[in-house]
């Protein structure tokens, strides 16, 4: 299975979004496929073998729009953004049309003031009261501001189904085209004992008003992508590299696999690479967070557009293209934008039947109105009105804008939300499960203490440790590179290892000079038949200072053990602290004993804790929470983190961890800081917030507007809604979606102690 994202070009309604994924999910081979308004994309799930993207775009091309791939991230990157670019010709497009509309609109509202107020007005000249002089200024607007209302009208007739430009349509043609028949014909409506009135003003100002809201909705639109272009702009144009001995300055384009390039001070880094020559400091702050510059020196990575500080490098080019890191986080940013949330179903099934039904809805107006009170001119200014306020538009934009400027604003502060679905889930969270080793603390454990069945000082223990770091020189866990690193801090000398074994959660054992070493938990040597009593008193004292103690035992015979601290990090108690201000339960999961783990929980204020719990057991713990009935995110950062990630219903990554846990989970930390668990609940909150006060808006406008527009206050009050107000009212929905969406922009985490 391959999954792409097209850019979508056509659509003017949440209608459009549903016909593009009903004509794309009929392609044979496509397994799913998800139309978001809003951000004017598709993502689409499809077997390669069965089909291909040409024919997923001749689909949508069948089905009266166009689709195109999103370009290479490489050429996202660069100077070139044909998206923005097309905005741009199409707002100018609109203007054009909007300032024709309304030179000629307002000529039209002058002269057919005294029809609409009765009074005899003498500073209108009177030439302007000709009906053929209206009909042939409202026409250019009619058929040439209003052709994609036609074009796009035909194209869903042809399909059997309905759009908004439908109804826009419909709407201002029977205005136009009504009026046309009484200038043609006035005597018709003379002969019921009717006032021959057009409405050449109604079409024209309607036309108006709808394109000036879709101008201000595409702009608007554009806001919604700024952090994308935030993230693109952080990107280095040019690198200087060094080929056949002679340095020189190429686009970042044309950078490739293994080029050496070379950085001076002050300048971005261009690609991703690795340092091998020279050293300096590196600003990391725009990809990490991290403020505080980062020391790099031969055998150190280095990321694309981060900044160098002091000195001068050269480095191997490691990822270019899409593969680099920021274009990663920015791919992974657009596809965010463009999922669905599970909320925006609710919207997608009302506009499934929403245009079909205000059709209905507005024949049946005209049919009463014109029955009950035998007026054709009431009966058709009632239509109108219903099909011109009539707007789907603002349905279809309440959820996607929500959740682009969402996770827009996440990526800004570090936060790689993965999906809508992710950052939906993210503000129903009722207990968050934190990873001990990596997550609470530094990560980079320190050997503290060393004791031996021998006493210290002696031979004895510079071999016991000899031969624990040869074995644990073969391990990946961060314990057994503390032991590692300690014994070189000791000037000791590593031997080979024969029949090295790793047992997951409980310890890593192998052969050194024919004698056979294990190192591991008291659980393990225990169950491996090794006494451990010798040394319980020294294992007590260190496990109550919260620290973790691994036992040492050569040829089945306990020989000593290693008190192991790793520091909590600066910001573990403040987070923890504010997410219980967030109303949430917290719970720490650990290998390490329960002393030792609920040592380091008391620290962090943490109530409840699952200690000794081996890597294959973490999701199973996650699995009893969520029995419980809770909704529940755990936050790790290891290998052995992954299907705990996956089980949870949201997996949080610790940005500086493994590319498994981090691809296993749902939204990513960049930075590591825990503060970001906190900002991405506080952000998940209020973009929910937010689409919440959308959806409200947009239903209760509809709820409310129909019924208006079609008379129901004219019995009561003898008001009928004019077809001006109600095309002003169509176009004001959708903008101040769009506008409310946009106050996310300025979200700020709020600081909890």
């Amino acid at each position: 299975m391959d999954t792409t994202i097209l850019k979508l070009r056509g659509m003017s309604c949440a209608a459009c979004a549903n016909n593009i994924e009903q004509a794309i999910r009929r392609v044979s081979g496509v397994a799913e496929a998800s139309v978001n308004f809003g951000a004017e994309q598709a993502t689409v799930t499809y077997d390669l073998q069965r089909t291909d993207l040409e024919a997923i775009q001749e689909a949508v091309y069948e089905a009266g729009y166009s689709a195109f791939s999103l370009p290479e991230l490489e050429r996202v990157t660069g100077e070139d953004d044909a998206e923005k670019t097309a905005r741009m010709a199409e707002s100018q497009a609109l203007t054009r049309k909007i300032w024709l509309g309304s030179a000629i609109g307002a000529v039209l509202l002058i002269g057919s003031l005294p029809m609409m107020t009765g009074l005899h007005l003498p500073f209108i000249p009177s030439w302007l009261h000709n009906f053929w002089l209206q009909a042939v200024l409202t026409a250019p607007v009619q058929f040439w501001c209003g052709r994609s209302f036609y074009i796009n009208g035909w194209k869903a007739l042809k399909r059997h189904t309905a759009t908004m430009d439908t109804l826009i349509a419909l709407g201002t043609s029977a205005a136009y085209f009504y009026s046309l028949f009484v200038t043609i014909n006035p005597g018709f409506l003379t002969a019921q004992g009717l006032m021959p009135s057009v409405y050449y003003e109604v079409a024209a100002i309607v036309i108006t008003l709808i394109l000036l809201g879709r101008l201000f909705e595409n702009r608007a639109r554009g806001q919604t992508s700024e952090a994308i272009r935030k993230l693109m702009g952080l990107q280095a144009r040019d690198a200087r590299i060094i080929r056949n001995g002679r340095e020189m300055e190429v686009p970042i384009a044309e950078v490739q696999l293994g080029d050496i390039v070379a950085v001076r001070p002050g300048e971005k880094i261009p690609v991703d690479g690795e340092v091998i020559e020279g050293s300096s400091t590196i600003d990391e702050a725009m990809v990490t967070g991290e403020s505080v510059a980062v020391k790099k020196q031969a055998g150190d990575e280095v990321i694309g557009a981060t900044i160098n500080k002091t000195g001068s490098f050269k480095f191997r080019a490691t990822r270019v293209g899409k593969d680099t890191f920021l274009a990663q986080i920015v791919e992974l940013v657009q596809q965010a934008q463009g999922s669905k949330a599970p909320i925006q179903r609710l919207a997608d099934q009302v506009t499934g039947w929403f245009v079909p039904a205000v059709i209905a809805i507005a024949i049946a107006t005209f049919v009463i109105w014109f029955i009950a009170m035998g007026s054709f001119t009431l009966a058709l200014i009632t239509m109108v009105e219903v099909l011109i306020i009539a707007c789907p538009c603002a349905l279809g934009l309440a959820t996607p804008t929500s959740i682009m400027v969402g996770t827009g604003k996440g990526a800004e502060h570090g936060i790689l939300i993965k999906g809508a679905e992710s950052l939906e889930l993210a503000h129903k969270i009722q207990t968050i499960v934190l990873d001990k080793t990596g997550t609470l603390t530094q990560g980079q454990p320190t050997v503290t203490d060393f004791i031996t069945t021998g006493g210290t000082a002696n031979s004895h223990e510079l071999r016991l440790l000899q031969l624990a770091a040869s074995v644990e020189q073969n391990s990946e866990h961060p314990l057994g590179e503390a032991i590692v690193r300690y014994a070189q801090s000791q000037e000791v000398t590593l031997e080979d290892v024969w029949g090295f074994e790793a047992i997951v959660g409980s310890g890593v054992q192998g052969r050194v000079s024919e004698q056979s070493i294990q190192i591991g938990t008291q659980q393990w040597m225990q169950e491996l038949g090794i006494i451990t009593q010798g040394l319980q008193p020294d294992q007590e004292q260190l496990e109550s200072l919260g620290k973790t103690v691994i036992l040492i035992a050569i040829d089945s015979e306990l020989q000593g053990l290693m008190g192991i601290a790793d520091a909590l990090k600066p910001t573990s108690n403040q987070a923890v602290r504010a997410l219980k201000r967030l109303g949430l339960e917290v719970v720490m999961m650990t290998g390490d004993n329960r002393q030792t783990a609920e040592t380091i929980a008391r620290e962090v204020g943490i109530d409840r804790v699952f200690a000794e719990v081996r890597p294959d057991q973490k999701a199973a713990q996650v699995y009893k929470l969520q029995s419980e009935g809770k909704i529940v995110a755990m936050v790790g950062d290891g290998i052995n983190d992954a299907p705990a990630l996956a089980q949870a219903q949201v997996g949080i990554a610790i940005g500086t961890g493994t590319d498994v846990a981090i691809a296993a989970s749902d939204i990513t930390l960049i930075s590591g800081d825990l503060q970001g668990i906190v900002t991405a609940i506080q952000l998940s909150r209020a973009t929910m917030r937010n689409i919440r006060q959308n959806l409200f808006f947009a239903f209760i406008y509809n709820v409310a507007g129909i019924p208006i527009a079609a008379g129901i206050l004219y019995p009561l009050f003898g008001w009928l809604l004019s077809p001006i107000v109600a095309g002003a009212a169509m176009a004001f929905s959708s903008v101040s979606v769009v506008t409310n969406a946009l106050r996310l922009r300025n979200f700020q985490p709020k600081t909890l102690t």
